[in-house]
C-alpha cells in the first residue's frame, strides 16, 4: 500500500526505539530483536483494541484514528442502551405491548438482523483500521480467528432474538386476535388500559380453563377438564376451583338467551344422561340452539361454558383458554418436563369397562420429573381412580407448569413453547389485554395458590344433582380466604402445613433429569384410552383401593371448614400415604 494512502485517518505508530543513525556493531541482531519488540507489541494493541471495539462498538475505531465513524458508531450505541433502560424503567408496559405486537415483533426481527450485520461491519472495519503492521503467518492466523469469533459472539445472539420475535409474532397472530378481528359474546367489552397499573380498578379476574379431548378418535371435544382460575390482580394470589366433568343440570342465568332454551338447567331430566354432562356442553349445545343465540360469537360451546360455570360458581368468567389435551406432552415436553410429588400408584393405560389392566405405571415418590408422555398420563390416568382423583392430579400438574415457567426456562426453551402453544391452544383473550396478561402473570407467578374442589358425596356436593346456592357460598367463602400462608416452596417435595393432602400428588420446579419411578414403558398399542371409558361409571365411583385416593383426613376437614386449601399442601409429598399404596387391579 502507499505510504501516503489513508495518511488522513491512519493511527500514529508507536516510535521504534532504533535509531538508524546510531552505530551498530557489524553482524548485531539489535535492529531484528527491535522490530520483533515492535510488531509484538503492535499486535498485542491490534488484538485489546478490536476486543474493546466489539464490546462497545466504536471504541476501536476511535483508537485506530477514525474520530468521525468511530464516534458516530458509539453514540448510536449509548443511545440504545440508554433508550431501552429507560424504556424498562420508565415505562415497562410499552415494553411488554411491543413484545406481543406481532408487526412491531416483525420489524424488530428485520431490525435486529440489520444490527447484526452493521455490528459485524464494526468489528471487521476495526480489525483492519487498527493495522497492526506486518505480521507473521501464526499472527494473521490468530487475528482472522479472533475477529471470525468476535463476529460470531455479537451476531448470535441478534440472530436467536430475532428468530425468538418471528416465534412470539406467529404465536400471537395464530392464538390471540384483535377485538376488531375476533367475536365472542362475553368477554368484557373494555380491556385494561392503564399503563402503570392494568389491573387498578379490578377486583379479580376469572378464567376458565378447558382441557378438551379432540383427537382422530374422537367426535367432537368433551371438556374432560374443568377449572376456573380466580385471580386477585393486586396480590397474584390465585383461587382453582374444579368441577366434575359429570356434574349435571349446569345452569343458565336467568338473563341470557340460553335459559330459554335450558329453563332447568343443561339436563334431560336424566341425571345418568352423559350427552348432558359438564363435560357435554362445548360440543351439544351449539348442536341444539341457534349459532346466533348470544350474538355474534366465534365459540358458542365456549361462550355457553362461560356463563353456566359462572352461574354455577357466582362468578363472572371474563376469558376462557381451551388446551388440547393431545396436544399437552408437546407442551409440557417443550418446558423440559414438570417435576411432581406422587403419592399413589397412577395407571399408565389399561381400561376399565373393557377389564383390560395397565401394563405400567407410575410409581409414588417424591419430586418425580415427568415427561410430557407421563405427565399426561398422570393428568388423565383413570384405571382404578376416580374423577376426583384425577381432579386433585390435574390441579397439581396446573401449579407445577406454573413453576415450571420460570423466565429463565421460557426463555431458553422458547422456540419450542411457541411452536407447541399454537397448536393446542384457543382462547377469547385479544390482543389489546396482552401487555395487561403478562404482567398478571408475573404478579400471580409470585402469588399463592388456593385449591377448592367440588367432589361427590363431599360438603353437600352431588354431581347429578349439584345444590348451586351451596356452591356459590362455598366458592365466596374460598376467594375471602386469608392469605398469610408463606409462599409457595421452589421445592415439590416440601410437606404441607398439616399434612393434609386431598389429591395425594404433588408439583414442584427445577426437577433434574427424569426420574419418575414408571414400572415400565407405556407401549404405542393398547395402553390408549378408550374413547368409551371417558364416561365411564365407575369414574364417578369413590375407588375402594386407599392408596388410590391419597388422601388424608385432614385435607378433607379442612376443606370442609374453610372452603378451600393450599394447593402447596394438597400436592405435598405424603410418605406415609405413599407407603401404604397398591396398584389398582
Amino acid at each position: 500500500m502507499p505510504d501516503d494512502q489513508w495518511s488522513w485517518d491512519l493511527p500514529q505508530r508507536a516510535q521504534s526505539s532504533y535509531d538508524p543513525a546510531e552505530p551498530v556493531a557489524e553482524g548485531s541482531a539489535r535492529p531484528r530483536r527491535a522490530a520483533h519488540i515492535d510488531a509484538g507489541d503492535d499486535f498485542s494493541r491490534t488484538v485489546l483494541l478490536t476486543i474493546a471495539g466489539a464490546l462497545v462498538p466504536g471504541l476501536g475505531l476511535i483508537a485506530a484514528g477514525r474520530r468521525r465513524v468511530g464516534t458516530a458508531v458509539l453514540s448510536v450505541f449509548v443511545l440504545l442502551v440508554v433508550g431501552l433502560a429507560v424504556g424498562a424503567i420508565a415505562d415497562r408496559h410499552s415494553l411488554l405491548a411491543a413484545a406481543v405486537n406481532p408487526r412491531f415483533l416483525t420489524l424488530l426481527a428485520i431490525g435486529l438482523v440489520v444490527l447484526a450485520l452493521c455490528w459485524v461491519a464494526v468489528v471487521v472495519g476495526t480489525h483492519l483500521s487498527l493495522g497492526g503492521g506486518p505480521l507473521r503467518r501464526p499472527q494473521r492466523a490468530g487475528a482472522s480467528l479472533l475477529v471470525a469469533l468476535l463476529s460470531f459472539a455479537v451476531a448470535a445472539p441478534m440472530a436467536v432474538a430475532a428468530r425468538y420475535s418471528v416465534d412470539q409474532a406467529g404465536l400471537v397472530s395464530t392464538v390471540f386476535h384483535g377485538q376488531g378481528n375476533s367475536n365472542s359474546a362475553t368477554r368484557p367489552t373494555a380491556q385494561p388500559t392503564n399503563h402503570r397499573d392494568p389491573w387498578k380498578n379490578t377486583d379479580r379476574v376469572n378464567i376458565l380453563l378447558l382441557g378438551g379431548d379432540a383427537g382422530a378418535d374422537r367426535t367432537g371435544t368433551r371438556t374432560d377438564t374443568v377449572m376456573v382460575a380466580s385471580i386477585d390482580p393486586q396480590t397474584g394470589d390465585t383461587t382453582l376451583i374444579s368441577l366434575p366433568r359429570n356434574t349435571g343440570k349446569m345452569p343458565f342465568p336467568e338473563d341470557s338467551a340460553l335459559h330459554q332454551y335450558y329453563p332447568e338447567g343443561f339436563t334431560d331430566g336424566d341425571g345418568n344422561n352423559a350427552e348432558y354432562f359438564l363435560n357435554a356442553m362445548y360440543d351439544n349445545v351449539p348442536n341444539n340452539v341457534p349459532h346466533d343465540v348470544l350474538g355474534k360469537t366465534d365459540n358458542l360451546g365456549a361462550d355457553a361454558l362461560k356463563l353456566s360455570v359462572g352461574e354455577a360458581t357466582g362468578l363472572k368468567i371474563d376469558y376462557y383458554v381451551l388446551i388440547n389435551l393431545n396436544g399437552f406432552r408437546q407442551l409440557v415436553d417443550a418446558l423440559g418436563g414438570i417435576t411432581v410429588n406422587i403419592n399413589t400408584y397412577v395407571a399408565i393405560g389399561g381400561s376399565t369397562d373393557e377389564h383390560i389392566p395397565p401394563k405400567s405405571y407410575l410409581k409414588p415418590g417424591p419430586d418425580q420429573h415427568l415427561d410430557g408422555a407421563k405427565a399426561l398420563w398422570f393428568a388423565r390416568g383413570r384405571y382404578g381412580a376416580d374423577d376426583f382423583q384425577r381432579m386433585d392430579r390435574q390441579r397439581c400438574v396446573v401449579n407445577a407448569i406454573i413453576d415450571q415457567a420460570n423466565p429463565g426456562n421460557v426463555l431458553t426453551r422458547y422456540e419450542a413453547i411457541a411452536r407447541a402453544g399454537k397448536q393446542i391452544v384457543k382462547t377469547d383473550v385479544p390482543q389489546e389485554a396482552l401487555p395487561a396478561f403478562v404482567d398478571l402473570s408475573m404478579r400471580a407467578k409470585s402469588g399463592n395458590v388456593r385449591s377448592l374442589v367440588f367432589k361427590h358425596g363431599q360438603n353437600g356436593f352431588s354431581s347429578p344433582d349439584p345444590d348451586f346456592d351451596l356452591m356459590r357460598q362455598r366458592v365466596a367463602k374460598a376467594l375471602h380466604e386469608t392469605h398469610d400462608e408463606p409462599k409457595k416452596s421452589d421445592s415439590p417435595s416440601d410437606k404441607g402445613s398439616g399434612g393434609n393432602g386431598s389429591g395425594g400428588n404433588g408439583s414442584g420446579s427445577n426437577g433434574s433429569g427424569d426420574n419418575s419411578s414408571a414400572s415400565s414403558e407405556p407401549s404405542s398399542g393398547g395402553e390408549s384410552e378408550s374413547p368409551s371409558a371417558s364416561q365411564s361409571s365407575s369414574d364417578t365411583e369413590p375407588s375402594s383401593n386407599p392408596g388410590d385416593t391419597g388422601s388424608a383426613s385432614a385435607g378433607a376437614s379442612s376443606s370442609a371448614q374453610s372452603g378451600s386449601e393450599s394447593t402447596k399442601d394438597a400436592c405435598a409429598w405424603q410418605p406415609d400415604v405413599a407407603a401404604s399404596a397398591q396398584p389398582p387391579r
